[in-house]
Formats: structure tokens, sequence, C-alpha cells
């Protein structure tokens, strides 16, 4: 069966290469974000017995965490762009025993969702790379019935995440490196409390309310592991890519000095900052 894909470009990286790597990574990339998915699955409340949308979901941990919350009378369906994290995430959920969640390649800005069938709608940093955001919420929206809720964990600013930040100054080999502007797909789109809480409005949500917090970013147990790891990653091969071999090979000694000067006790690790976003459908 085809999928409607209106968001071409993300769906070329999370159908390839990206996803591949983050499936391959997965139990590392779970490790690196614990302790935010420890935030959002209490913001997320879920009850016995309800139905649960899961968009971007990647690898499949928040969805298979909300389908032991919501127990055998409720129910999960996961979305991704990524063939080879779905293809991950149903190996989890099979292996973990759980039959009470499915997932389903799909681009959430355009799929027909079953109209009024879900009582929340959650996101574990997989909403800020659609196309057209308050599109892709009014549809999310469309899924929910009358007071169904969302619950979503989004970056904080470029500035208030160290893991990239300093991972661009390294690679910038002299270059004036550019900042996506907000609503452009990027892990950063929703990091500007105004303009999310704008697009979740015209989407027709209420009671939309943002928590922030930090926690470390762990990228390896050491500069190896953490070089291998983050040397895998899109953001970082989009910014090596047009580089000249010697540009290419300088930049990335500056980025294996960076990881080594934030090697600590507990690995290699960078603030990073997030926002969990509730809102409600009226």
């Amino acid at each position: 069966m085809a999928h409607e894909i209106v968001n071409a470009d993300q769906a070329a990286a999370w159908d390839g290469p990206e996803g591949e790597h983050w499936a391959a990574h997965h139990t590392r990339f779970d490790a690196t974000i614990q302790p935010y998915h420890r935030q959002l699955m209490p913001a997320a409340a879920i009850a016995p017995g309800e139905r649960i949308l899961d968009i971007g979901c990647g690898n499949g941990l928040t969805s298979r965490d909300a389908a032991r919350a919501a127990g055998p009378g409720g129910s999960v369906l996961g979305v991704d762009l990524s063939g080879p994290m779905l293809a991950r995430a149903e190996q989890l959920a099979k292996e973990e025993g759980l039959d009470n969640v499915r997932f389903e390649q799909a681009d959430a800005q355009v799929h027909h969702f079953e109209a009024g069938a879900y009582d929340l709608a959650m996101s574990r940093f997989g909403v800020m790379f659609f196309l057209d955001p308050v599109a892709a919420f009014t549809n999310i929206a469309s899924a929910l019935h009358s007071g169904g809720r969302l619950a979503l964990l989004v970056w904080q600013s470029i500035a208030a995440n160290e893991w990239v930040s300093a991972m661009r100054d390294a690679l910038a080999v002299g270059r004036d490196l550019p900042v996506p502007p907000p609503g452009a797909p990027s892990p950063f789109s929703l990091a500007d409390t105004d303009y999310t809480r704008r697009v979740l409005t015209e989407a027709g949500f209420t009671d939309i309310a943002f928590s922030g917090s930090a926690h470390p970013f762990y990228v390896g147990d050491d500069v190896d592991d953490a070089y291998s790891f983050v040397t895998g990653l899109h953001v970082i091969l989009l910014l090596v890519k047009d580089l000249d071999d010697a540009t290419r090979a300088r930049a990335l000694d500056n980025l294996r000095a960076t990881l080594a000067a934030h090697k600590t006790a507990g690995g290699v690790t960078f603030d990073s900052s997030a926002w969990v976003v509730t809102a409600r459908k009226p």
C-alpha cells in the first residue's frame, strides 16, 4: 500500500541513512534522552483503556511505554516516516510481548487517521520536522475526540542545546553557519514558545502550556565512542558534506577536540534543554 508523503526531503533522510543510523543505535538514543522521556510520560497522564497516537515514534520506546500504561483495554498506534526505525519498533514490541501496539509508516501531516478516535496524541522529539506545522497539527487534532490531549517533547533553541551549538562551532571552520528560522523543519523548529503557541492555536488546540527542563546529553562512554556515534548523525553529515577533503579533516579534528573537552566521569556529555508541551482539543 502506498503511503501519502508530502515531506519528501525528511522522508528521504529518515527512511534512508538517518533512520538506519537511529535504528542501529536505538539503545544509545533512548539512553541519551531518557531524562526527558521520564518527564513526558507523566505529562501524557495515560489512563488504562485509552487509545494513543504516537507521532514520530521512531524506534518505539514511547509507544511501548504508552501501551503498557494503557493496558490490555487500550491501544497505541505509532507512526513515523522511517521504515528502518519502524521495523526496529515492531521487533522490540514483539520481544516485549506487547500486542496492543501497532506501527504504520505515515506522514502525520496528511495521513488519514480515524477521526476522533484517540484520547491522546503524543510525541517524543518527533514533531519538529513538519513541512507545514499548522496543517500537520490540524490533522493530528482531527484524530482526537473532543477533550483529547496533546503531549509533546521538543527541543529548546540551539543556544540552549550545547550538544548542537558546540559541534556546529567545531565544524564551522571559518564559515558563518545559518540558523534555521522558526518553522523550518529542524530539531529546533518549535523552540520558540510564541511561535509554537500560535501554531497549536491555529490548529485548534487550547490550554497550551510549556514546562522547560535541562539535562546532560550523553553521546558516548569515551571520545572514540562519541566520535563514532555523532559522525553518523544527519545534522553533522550535512555540516561537512560540502567541504573539501583537507577542510573536512580539519573540521573533524575540531569535533574530536570538542568531544574530548566534554569528557566527564559519566562519559562525553553536553548541556541540553527541552520543552514539554501540553494542550487540549476543545
